[in-house]
């Protein structure tokens, strides 16, 4: 299914991967949303489950294996064309991940990333939504 001018709403996942109390954020390397910076994340597979998108979503864009925890938000995000067509629509949910090890690198639809704390996100100019899941995220703790 096409993910601009869908014929019905695309599901994506997003991660809030923390580690040494910073948040992994990417910069986008494509529509929507190019050249921001925000969570790493992606479209569902068909017979995919939420999990193992997840997990394959941050490693193609970061080259990280995360260990996902609990569902933090869940949203939908509607970008509509001059025409007011919807261009995109998308059913996203978040999870809050571990990254134990490995370094981060920019990967297929990632321009860059950066490890940052809750008090730097304003400064990569992540939007306010993205923001709140982050902080939500950093928030969490992992049992031991």
């Amino acid at each position: 299914m096409a993910r601009e001018y869908p014929s019905h709403p695309v599901v994506g996942v997003g991660a809030v991967v923390v580690r040494d109390g910073r948040a992994l954020i990417i910069r986008r390397a494509h529509e929507p949303r190019k050249g921001e910076w925000s969570l790493p994340g992606g479209h569902l597979d068909l017979g995919e489950s939420l999990i193992d998108a997840v997990r394959r979503e941050v490693k193609e864009e970061t080259g990280l294996e995360v260990h996902p925890g609990p569902i933090i938000e869940t949203f939908d995000r509607v970008h509509r064309d001059p025409d007011g067509r919807v261009r995109f629509h998308f059913v996203i949910v978040d999870f809050v991940c571990e990254a134990p090890s490995g370094e981060a690198v920019a990967g297929s639809d990632a321009e860059a990333v950066a490890w940052v704390t809750a008090s730097e996100l304003d400064g990569y100019g992540v939007n306010a939504h993205a923001a709140a899941v982050i902080r939500k995220g950093l928030e969490y703790s992992f049992p031991s």
